[in-house]
């Protein structure tokens, strides 16, 4: 793996584990592993992007990375049937790299970095966590049941102020 590509992966890793705001995205599974994951979080789409374009010509063996792992050595090695491509092979887009690794752990966001409507995976910590105004609007929305109604208005808004 390219360690331009690798950084995605260990700055995901540390928004997966270490991050407040993904409480409204937080589900019950029951899974030998775990109780819990997220599913369809927003994740603005520069940096779905980013991670696509540094991990293209990276190689993997699996288009999804929740499952199917050989994990009889301890760690987890590739299916003795799975071919080893490029990360482009297997994600031919930047919404399938995004949406399709970790079984719909993300959704990408037509919102950009900054808009307060989508979870940023990079951000500088010294000017405060955008990811918070981004958790609050979708926990109220949730709390409201108006989610995809207040969804569809501001994208329907946001395609309007562009004309």
């Amino acid at each position: 793996m390219e360690p331009a590509c690798k950084r995605h992966f260990i700055q995901d890793t540390c928004l997966y584990e270490c991050s407040p705001n993904l409480g409204p995205w937080i589900q019950q599974v029951n899974d030998s592993w775990r109780r819990e994951r997220f599913r369809n979080v927003p994740l603005c789409k520069e940096d779905c992007e980013s991670w696509w374009e540094d991990c293209r010509t990276s190689y993997t063996c699996k288009s999804d990375w929740h499952k199917g792992w050989n994990w009889t050595s301890g760690s987890n090695k590739c299916p003795a049937e799975a071919v080893c491509r490029t990360f482009e092979s297997y994600f031919p887009t930047p919404a399938a790299l995004c949406e399709g690794l970790w079984s719909h752990s993300y959704q990408v966001s037509q919102y950009s970095r900054g808009s307060g409507r989508c979870i940023q995976m990079w951000f500088e910590p010294a000017q405060g966590n955008p990811n918070e105004e981004v958790a609050r609007f979708y926990a109220l929305a949730m709390l409201h049941g108006i989610g995809p109604l207040l969804l569809s208005l501001g994208l329907m808004l946001q395609l309007w102020l562009l004309d």
